[in-house]
């Protein structure tokens, strides 16, 4: 449709054509004048985006990809009795209250959520989630004994791969809830694959299942990972920005170290996706940004710009 179009011809100059519907004119309804294209806007509120913000916030996503290549470490070191679950509890025990300490002093303030719960309240918390995971681990253990492996290990990567599309990357604490029953629900099955505590002449019997243990260390270690770093990892990004960046850079180290210890050609692959999420497409973003062509105009919908809130009153 170009200016002065329509489906038949425009009258003369005498009578002036107004854009409105409620008053009736000598013009085809698909009629507009020379003033169409001269309300053409493009790309209005168009964001410019800086390559190394973008890769400080695209390391939010490596770091989770790094989280969950090192929760994988841990349970192929356990899978091949290289660590006891007893170390690996304590371990975490450790963590988690060297976490809740720095999250702690890391707190605003003024932060009304630390007046309203004390240390005491989150103990007691703490305390029902472990009694209720430990006596609940006979029963997790067993839930996937009747189904054979190679599906247990494809029901674990689509959870894993679940948790990772659904998590809240802009605002991590607190974690969301698909996102966590995913990695929780996955720790669950790697944890039914895990080798017993029955030892015979030979040493450990890989064939026993596992133990109750076993399936408590593994639940902790996903609480810890996929719950309380999250938390204080976006304390860390509020309070000490720079902070954040080094420690998404560690945690990359250590996701890409502790899977090559076991799995080196698993460390490339890793690598190389870290490398690719954190530097490659940040530069793809900007690069296409120069590509985008919006358009706005007269043609689109109308936007009330009026302030009607007092309308609701």
């Amino acid at each position: 449709m170009g200016a002065d179009s329509g489906s038949g011809a425009a009258p003369g100059p005498a009578v002036s054509w107004r854009k409105v519907l409620w008053e009736r004119q000598p013009f085809p309804d698909n009629y507009v004048d020379r003033r169409f294209l001269e309300e053409l806007r493009r790309n209005e509120g168009l964001r410019q985006y800086r390559y190394w913000a973008v890769v400080q916030e695209a390391g939010l996503v490596a770091q989770q990809i790094s989280c969950v290549a090192l929760f994988l470490t841990l349970w192929l070191y356990m899978e091949q009795g290289l660590l006891s679950p007893s170390t690996l509890l304590w371990t975490g025990l450790l963590c988690a209250l060297l976490g809740y300490g720095l999250y702690q002093a890391l707190a605003p303030r003024g932060d009304s959520d630390n007046h309203h719960r004390t240390r005491w309240s989150d103990l007691q918390s703490a305390s029902i989630f472990l009694s209720f995971t430990f006596g609940f681990s006979p029963v997790l253990r067993t839930l996937t004994e009747s189904v054979c492996t190679d599906t247990v290990y494809a029901m674990t990567a689509l959870m894993l791969l679940a948790h990772l599309v659904a998590f809240p990357y802009a605002h991590p604490s607190p974690p969301g809830s698909l996102s966590l029953n995913a990695a929780l629900f996955a720790s669950v099955c790697l944890a039914s694959r895990l080798p017993g505590d029955l030892h015979t002449s030979g040493g450990l019997d890989s064939s026993s299942s596992p133990s109750s243990l076993h399936t408590f260390t593994m639940l902790c270690w996903a609480l810890l990972v996929f719950a309380l770093w999250p938390c204080l990892l976006q304390r860390l990004r509020d309070c000490a920005p720079w902070v954040f960046g080094c420690v998404c850079v560690l945690v990359g180290v250590c996701g890409v170290g502790g899977l090559g210890s076991l799995w080196p050609g698993g460390a490339v692959l890793l690598a190389a996706l870290l490398g690719t999420v954190t530097l490659l497409c940040p530069l793809l973003l900007i690069r296409l940004q120069s590509d985008k062509d919006n358009i706005q105009g007269p043609w689109d919908e109308a936007e009330i710009r009026e302030d009607l809130t007092h309308f609701l009153h």
